[in-house]
This record gives structure tokens, C-alpha cells and sequence, in this order.
């Protein structure tokens, strides 16, 4: 008999010699009793349910057993715990499936028992709803029909679109229609978005409630955002720019990011201004996609609206939409969003407009070539109760860079001074001034007065009818000068050939359209870097007496001015007519219109006949007036943070800081088919004269050492 066995054994009873029992191995067939360690056992499983090999030696020690008993009874205690813990789950699962089971059944009798409310009869079958509910489709669409019906007759017999008269049913701005209409004109009469591209949509009930659940969430956090400032919000120490700290918003508003490739980026940025428009004729503009693009003609080259789920006042709006962005030049690449567009009215004197990306049906996915994701993004706008509103932009993207960003630009696109809100904003306010004047809304300034006794032809001009004319035949130039610059889709030659090479991007088209040279036309276009600041660029172009020295089209004779319409206060912003020097036989003019705003300068211009000139001055028609523009886009570079364009006429010259030029000519080569020998002659011909305008200029600013 063993001594000492039960010394230093923490049993129940404090003492007695006992048979181990209860899970551990029994060694002779004594009566089964229970251990007196089982509940130090118990005990020390709770900490250390996997004893290591000294572990089990000290209880072997202390409970005077064998360490294969300890091990024995620690293997099979984490078996039963285990099982255990699978029987109070199934358990639980097994209750839950029954309590599914019965709400299940309750809702299906609650189904059958439902009553048509109108009659308080018994309700239909399955059958009998799917006839009344095709029943309902076949009488849509005849109402439908017949609404384009009384539109179209409406509209032919009041010289209406059938667009201008669904947008005046919102009760918004039918003044500002009417204007708009002899201000913008109805288009530019390039080739419209193929209806292949974005097909029409039948949003189903489950898929409108989608949709309207995220546009409430992209407004709620739109709302936030508008309200939140530091830390959220973070002021850029270079050029003031405030864009969003990632990390606060990403704990805020967490979200998976739409593009998981490691060269897709967010770009972020806040802006506010005071806007020289009433806030009804913004929010208008902002829901009519063809108004949208009219507001932004060097940003917006293609806008369309896809659907309206509802448009019952400007108060509370949801629109499905489509906008396709370029700027600046062919080397940055344009963005497609198709977007839900959400408008409330939050107070008496202040609108949201929401913008959010929606992933919409394959084929309008298809349809986009830019990678592009809109988050939630828009403005707030506050009537100032004066005929101005102050807007606060909020430009919220995530973009998937499929290939690098030009070096030219790479400063621009990433700092989000590009696509950012301080570009929307500044955008909006000069056309909001061009706007002002065009209607005579704002006096002519002193220097329009005092250039105005040296005119010569065209005093017709005054008029107000005569300014409004020119200045549409001028918007539709800048409108169609904004969309050659994306050229990825009409490149008709190899990236080996020279002119690729040496950074001149060139297209070959068939022209046939509305207020376009019918014919073959070439066009060309290249950016450049000068060592100049943005305002001192646009006044050299700016500066008649110079331009002999890079127009070539000037053939190095000066040009004169012989009327003028200002545009904004700024004495830049105006629209010319030019007359180049030449025999008096010559009836050739051009129209030029020139702008500048704080981030950059446009100077886009046509050879026009002076007949041409004179029935848009004289008020006719200016949408069958053909007309083929080139020009010239001005931007800072985004490296250094300028005082502002306009602010000072001092150089602000630097070995890090300049401005970025695109150049752009098209030329109409013939009326018929060329041969591909010919076209790539009428390519070479073009590609000569941008590489000579580009060596005029920079033998003309003393640059001419740049590469």
C-alpha cells in the first residue's frame, strides 16, 4: 500500500484514499468512487486546459496519479466541452430556424388574407395581378405617346423644343429659358452621344427604392460634409486649397473603395463663391443636362439625362445622369460618371444638390471608357435675395489611371486643381458674368466706352439684340473648340509616327453636321511648358501688336480691331472682331473671344466672311453659320501657388513654376474622300504649321532654348 498518497490532494472531503474515477482510467475493478482532485481537476482546467508535460507531473504529484490518467482526463474533458458547446448552438440555430419557420407561415396567411382596399373585396390572385399590372403598362405607354404627341404639336406651332417646354412644367426660371435660349443658342451641331450608348432604362419599383435610398445617404453625408471643418476638412499650406483628411473621413463615413488597383486615387477639394446669378435660374441650370453643359462649355463636353424618377418642383428632384469631363488639353484624360443627381431644398433661401455614382445597367457601363467614380460630391446654394447666390462645392472622386498622367499635367491633375471645386466654382462665376453682360444686366465698363469711338463697321453692335447674337455665335465657337480637344477617340495614326513623337496629338474627320464646314477636316493640337505666368501669357496673345509675330495665319502683317463686347470687367474678357491685313477685295474677318479667370485663359478664335458676321449682328440665324475654330488654352502648372491671375500684371517668373499652353488648329482640307497618301500629306501640312506657331512663340517670349 502506498504511504502518503493523499498528502497535499485538495479532495472534497479533505482526506481518504480513493479510486479514480470520472472520466479517468480505472486500473482493477474496485467500486467506482469519485476522485478526490476532480474538482482541482475542474479547477485547473478552466485556466490551463492544455497543460504541457510539468503541468501534468505536478498534479500527478499532488492527486496521486499516474501522468498518463492527467493527460487522459484532460483529452476527453475538452471533448465533452467541445460537444457541449456544438449542442447549446445547434440548440440555438435550431430555435431560430423554427422562429423563421413560423414568421414565415404568419406572413404568408397575412398575404392571402389581404383585401383590395378600394373595393374591400377579396384580393386578386397571381394571375388577375399580372394582367391588371400589364393592363397598367400598355395604358403608360399610350400616355406617354400621347404627351410627346401634344409636346411635338405644341411645340411646333409655339417654336419651342419639346425639352424647353418639360423643363418649364417644373414651374422654375421660364425667364431665364427664354434668355438662356438667345444667349447659349441650341447647340453646337457636332455629332450627339449615340442613343446606342446609353440605352433607355426601365427601373423596376425594388431597384427606383435603391436608387432613392442612396441618394437620401449621399445628401445626408453631403450635408455633413458641408457643416464639418477641421479635422476633416484640411487647408493646404501651399495654395490654400482645403481637402479631406482620409483617415477622419474614412472612421465617418466608412466605405469599400470602388477600385482596388494600386493606381487608382482619391482626389478631394472644397471651394465657395459669391455667383452673379438668382439661385431658381442655378438650380435650373444644374437640372437640364443640355443647360449643365451650356454653363460649363470648356468642362462638360457631353451631358445627357438618363432617366427622371421625379421632378415634381426643384424642391425635392432626383435625376439619373450622364457627363463627360475634358479640359485643358488631349494629354489629360477626360472622366465619365453616370450619377444620381439628387435635389432638396433645405430651408426658404437654401438648396443641396447631391451627386452620386450608381452602378447602372452592364450596358451603361459598357459605355464608358474612363474609370471614373463619383463619391458623394455637389454644392449648396444660398440665395442672397440680391440676384446673386453664394455656392459651396464639395468635388469628391476616385479615379483609376490606366496610364500614367502626362508629366505636363501630373502636378495639375493630382494637386485636384484640374477637376477640383476651385475650377468648378471659378467656372461658374465667369459664365455667370458673361451671362450678366450678355443681357445688360451689368453696365458696360469705361474702357468698352472709350475703345468704342474708334470703331469702324458694326456700330450696330450697341444693340442689344446684335451683342446677344454675336456673343451666342461666340459660345457655340468655344462649345465646339472644347470637344476637338479630346482626340482619343479620333487618333488616325500610329503614336510612332513624328508628330506623336514630338508630343502633337492629330485627328481626321468627315464633317457634315449643323453649323459645321461640310468636308475632311484636319486637326492638331499640342501643350507645352513656358517659364511665364499664366496672366502675362494671356496678355501677349491678348496684345494686337504682336500677334504678327506668332500668327501665322497673319502671314506677319498686323491685324486690327474693329469691334469689341465686353464680356466681364476684366478688359480680357470681350469678344472681338478682328480684321487681318489684306486687300480691301478680302471680305475675310475673324471672330476671337477671350477669358480669364483665377485659374487659367482661353483665346479661341474663326475665319468668318463678313456676310457671315453681319446677319449674326444683324440678328439671324447663327446655327446654320459654319464655323471652324482654333485657339489657344493658358493654366498655371500647378507646382507653385500663383497670387492670383488678374491680381498683379508682374511676372511671376520662376525655374519651378510657368504655365501650361495647349495650341489647337483645324483646317478643312476638301469637300471629298482623300486618298490615304493625301491624308497623311493634309496631316503633315497641319503638324508643320502648330510646330511653326509653337517656334514663333517662343522665339517671340525669348524662350526659344526650351526643348
Amino acid at each position: 500500500m502506498q504511504k502518503g498518497g493523499n498528502k497535499g490532494v485538495p479532495g472534497r472531503h479533505g482526506g481518504g484514499t480513493v479510486a479514480p474515477n470520472d472520466g479517468l482510467p480505472t486500473e482493477g475493478p474496485e467500486p467506482q468512487r469519485r476522485p478526490p482532485g476532480l474538482g482541482a481537476l475542474a479547477r485547473f482546467f478552466k485556466e490551463y486546459p492544455h497543460p504541457d508535460e510539468n503541468q501534468r507531473k505536478q498534479l500527478s504529484r499532488e492527486l496521486a496519479l499516474n501522468t498518463n490518467q492527467i493527460k487522459f482526463w484532460f483529452q476527453n474533458k475538452r471533448t465533452q466541452t467541445k460537444t457541449q458547446h456544438e449542442r447549446a448552438d445547434n440548440s440555438t440555430l435550431r430555435s431560430e430556424n423554427e422562429r423563421l419557420h413560423c414568421e414565415n407561415l404568419a406572413m404568408k396567411e397575412a398575404l392571402n388574407k389581404i383585401i383590395c382596399p378600394t373595393c374591400d373585396g377579396p384580393p386578386l390572385d397571381k394571375e388577375e395581378r399580372q394582367r391588371n399590372l400589364q393592363k397598367l403598362r400598355m395604358e403608360n405607354a399610350i400616355l406617354k405617346e400621347e404627351h410627346e404627341q401634344v409636346l411635338n404639336s405644341y411645340s411646333s406651332f409655339m417654336g419651342q423644343s419639346p425639352t424647353s417646354l418639360q423643363t418649364s412644367s417644373l414651374g422654375i426660371g421660364s425667364s431665364f429659358s427664354d434668355t438662356r435660349k438667345q444667349f447659349f443658342g441650341q447647340g453646337t451641331g457636332g455629332p450627339p452621344l449615340d442613343p446606342e450608348q446609353i440605352p433607355r432604362m426601365e427601373i423596376q419599383e425594388m431597384e427606383k427604392s435603391i436608387i432613392i435610398e442612396t441618394a437620401a445617404a449621399a445628401m445626408d453625408e453631403l450635408e455633413k460634409l458641408l457643416q464639418m471643418k477641421e479635422p476633416v476638412w484640411i487647408k493646404s499650406p501651399t495654395d490654400g486649397r482645403y481637402f479631406l483628411h482620409r483617415d477622419s473621413y474614412d472612421k465617418l463615413f466608412p466605405k469599400a473603395n470602388h477600385f482596388q488597383a494600386s493606381s487608382a486615387r482619391v482626389e478631394s477639394s472644397k471651394d465657395s463663391g459669391v455667383v452673379a446669378m438668382a439661385t431658381s435660374n442655378l438650380i435650373e441650370m444644374l437640372l437640364d443636362s443640355n443647360k449643365w453643359r451650356d454653363m460649363f462649355p470648356t468642362m462638360v463636353t457631353n451631358a445627357r439625362t438618363i432617366e427622371v424618377l421625379d421632378s415634381g418642383s426643384y424642391a425635392a428632384s432626383l435625376y439619373l445622369m450622364y457627363e463627360k469631363l475634358h479640359i485643358l488639353s488631349p494629354l489629360v484624360a477626360p472622366r465619365e460618371f453616370f450619377f444620381i443627381r439628387y435635389c432638396r431644398q433645405v430651408n426658404s433661401n437654401m438648396w443641396i444638390m447631391a451627386d452620386v455614382s450608381y452602378d447602372f445597367t452592364k450596358e451603361l457601363r459598357d459605355a464608358s471608357s474612363s474609370p471614373s467614380w463619383k463619391l458623394p460630391s455637389g454644392c449648396m446654394i444660398e440665395d442672397m435675395s440680391n440676384g446673386t447666390s453664394t455656392v459651396t462645392w464639395i468635388e469628391h472622386v476616385q479615379v483609376y489611371d490606366k496610364l500614367l498622367t502626362h508629366r505636363l499635367y501630373r502636378e495639375l491633375i493630382c494637386g485636384c486643381q484640374a477637376y477640383g471645386a476651385k475650377r468648378w466654382i471659378a467656372s461658374l462665376q465667369r459664365m455667370c458674368e458673361r451671362f450678366s453682360f450678355s443681357m445688360g444686366l451689368t453696365n458696360r465698363p469705361t474702357h468698352e466706352l472709350e475703345e468704342g469711338k474708334h470703331l469702324l463697321l458694326f456700330s450696330v453692335i450697341d444693340s442689344a439684340e446684335g451683342r446677344r447674337n454675336l456673343m451666342q455665335l461666340s459660345h457655340r465657337m468655344i462649345k465646339m473648340f472644347s470637344e476637338i480637344l479630346s482626340m482619343s477617340s479620333n487618333l488616325a495614326f500610329p503614336p510612332t509616327s513624328e508628330w506623336n513623337n514630338s508630343g502633337t496629338r492629330v485627328s481626321l474627320r468627315q464633317s457634315n453636321g449643323l453649323g459645321q464646314p461640310n468636308g475632311l477636316i484636319v486637326g492638331a493640337a499640342t501643350s507645352l511648358w513656358l517659364p511665364l505666368s499664366p496672366e502675362n501669357l494671356f496678355n501677349f496673345f491678348k496684345d494686337d501688336k504682336k500677334r504678327a509675330e506668332w500668327d501665322v495665319l497673319s502671314n506677319g502683317s498686323p491685324v486690327s480691331e474693329i469691334a469689341h463686347i465686353s464680356t466681364g470687367t476684366h478688359p480680357g474678357n470681350c469678344i472681338s472682331i478682328i480684321q487681318p491685313y489684306a486687300p480691301k477685295e478680302n471680305k475675310m474677318l475673324m471672330l476671337q473671344e477671350s477669358s480669364i479667370d483665377s485659374l487659367g485663359a482661353i483665346i479661341i478664335y474663326a475665319p468668318l466672311e463678313l456676310q457671315s458676321i453681319t446677319s449674326a449682328v444683324n440678328g439671324e440665324d447663327t446655327t446654320i453659320i459654319p464655323i471652324l475654330p482654333s485657339g489657344y488654352i493658358i493654366s498655371s502648372d500647378g507646382r507653385l501657388d500663383h497670387k492670383g491671375i488678374g491680381a498683379s500684371s508682374s511676372s511671376n517668373m520662376s525655374n519651378s513654376s510657368g504655365s501650361l499652353l495647349t495650341i489647337a488648329f483645324q483646317i478643312l482640307v476638301c469637300y471629298n474622300a482623300l486618298s490615304e497618301q493625301q491624308q497623311m500629306e493634309s496631316v503633315a501640312t497641319v503638324h508643320s504649321l502648330i510646330s511653326s506657331t509653337v517656334q514663333k512663340i517662343k522665339v517671340a517670349l525669348k524662350f526659344s532654348e526650351l526643348d
